[in-house]
């Protein structure tokens, strides 16, 4: 999401925003009973490569409007041009990623991606990332023909915007196609702007309000995800939560009842609150869903919550078969940008409205920063384990932390941070961190960011270890029986 420039809005979309009326939706559908084998989740698809090996692979798309969609498609086209061999097979290693978490602007790649597969690497630029989107949004928006609908309690900002998504870059998919398809899992993410809470995209979080997500066009959940407060209005979903007999899995009991000795898995335990929540449709009737990066701008939340409870609990890391793997990777594709201001060279201070946006964002931008340390905060925890557990450190039994840890797999954890604070301080750093968070940009500027990504990608340090470590393995696995590897 991040500060809204002047350039992304514009005095026309201000005049639509004043104009546009109250938003509503389609209706999505209920279910009647939960089936943990039905629906857009993890378990159970035709694609995905965690089952295939012990790597676990996860990228995760910031917002950032255009700017996160061409940089984190970078990253898509990096991962396809590189070569690596996992249990003896060469393989390119974006067939490796598993999932692949989206907010905003990333969420457009997250889901192209997930639906048209390499067939994106032909139409996506033409199709979404050198198009004026915003340009056609503001057109629809002023048009006369539109506006009963937007002044109409059906119709809202967000669900137009959702019809040009449809027609311009999704064709009609629901996540019954996804289903379907090889490749990645994602998790695009929107804001239930009543509670600050997040809410994925997933039949296991719709399970929560007792919804079928089968239906849901992929437009939709992409317009939620980038329904940005004050420019788009909000998406809105009927709650059914509580009348389809949903029970939590026995991982999630085990932590709630595990008390103090459940740490340091806090951020798992208020996602449980926040799912209790959900469930209340007698009180909570309604979700209205605002862009994904006011809860999470980076999509990191789920991952760093699926971290603490890797740690926490037993029961989790068996449902989920966490003890076969060796190493997780986190590759965090963070398109912030800081823009330079001239605010501090007068006396006179910046307008009301460029306050708001300033406002708006920095808490957003912190927080974001704040979930990449968690991150790197993890991964020397984990890294401290492994090295206790090398030196037999871990043999008093009868300290619960120690307990814990040996307990814990022998997993290598790889976090990977791919932003525009990686380049050198001067003027190729400066041009990124001032291009603006909007859904248009020159040919340029969207050709400059696709290649920038490779190369931070390229150059991150601990990014050459994963490489040089998969090859390792390879060579390993591609060894006969009783050879030296």
């Amino acid at each position: 999401m991040h500060a809204i420039t002047s350039r992304r809005i514009g005095l026309p979309l201000l005049l639509a925003i004043l104009a546009a009326g109250c938003a509503s939706r389609p209706i999505n559908q209920p279910i009647e009973h939960v089936d943990r084998g039905a629906g857009y989740r993890i378990a159970g698809r035709a694609g995905g490569a965690a089952s295939a090996d012990d790597t676990l692979m996860v990228l995760a798309f910031s917002g950032g409007g255009t700017r996160a969609a061409a940089f984190s498609y970078g990253i898509l086209e990096e991962l396809k041009r590189t070569q690596v061999t996992i249990d003896g097979k060469p393989s390119r290693l974006l067939d490796r990623v598993d999932m692949i978490t989206g907010v905003s602007g990333g969420s457009f790649t997250a889901l192209s991606y997930a639906l048209y597969g390499d067939k994106l690497f032909d139409e996506y630029e033409k199709r979404f990332l050198k198009r004026n989107v915003q340009g056609e949004l503001i057109t629809r928006l002023l048009s006369p023909s539109n506006w009963s609908a937007l002044w109409s309690k059906s119709f809202g900002r967000s669900e137009m915007a959702a019809q040009l998504y449809d027609e311009i870059l999704f064709e009609g998919a629901t996540f019954a196609d996804l289903r379907e398809r090889p490749g990645p899992y994602v998790i695009v993410t929107a804001t239930d702007i009543s509670t600050g809470s997040r809410l994925g995209f997933v039949q296991g979080e719709f399970d929560l309000i007792c919804s079928d997500l089968s239906r849901v066009p992929l437009s939709r959940a992409a317009a939620a995800s980038s329904a940005v407060p004050f420019v788009m209005s909000p998406v809105t979903l009927n709650n059914y939560g509580g009348n389809c007999g949903y029970a939590e899995p026995e991982w999630m009991r085990s932590i709630k009842n595990s008390g103090g000795r459940s740490r340091p898995a806090g951020r798992a335990l208020a996602r449980l609150k926040e799912i209790e929540g959900f469930q209340d449709s007698v009180h909570r009737p309604y979700l209205h869903l605002v862009d994904g990066g006011v809860s999470d701008n980076l999509g990191m939340r789920a991952v760093l919550e699926s971290m603490e409870t890797i740690e926490a609990s037993a029961s989790f890391r068996r449902n989920a078969r966490i003890d076969q793997l060796k190493r997780i990777v986190v590759v965090v594709v963070n398109s912030l940008s800081v823009p330079r201001t001239r605010w501090d060279e007068s006396e006179r201070p910046p307008n009301d409205f460029l306050i708001l946006l300033k406002a708006t964002g920095v808490p957003i931008d912190r927080y974001s920063y704040e979930a990449v340390e968690l991150l790197k905060d993890i991964v020397a925890r984990w890294k401290i384990v492994r090295e206790l557990r090398q030196t037999g450190a871990f043999a008093n039994g009868g300290n619960p932390v120690f307990a814990r840890a040996v307990d814990m797999p022998d997993i290598d954890l790889f976090a990977i941070n791919v932003s525009f604070d990686e380049l050198p301080q001067g003027p190729e750093r400066d041009y990124f961190n001032n291009l603006p968070t909007s859904f248009s940009l020159t040919d340029e500027e969207v050709d400059r960011l696709r290649a920038v990504a490779g190369t931070i990608l390229r150059s991150s340090p601990e990014y050459q270890r994963l490489l040089t470590d998969l090859s390792s393995a390879g060579q390993r696995s591609a060894s006969p029986a009783g050879a030296a590897p």
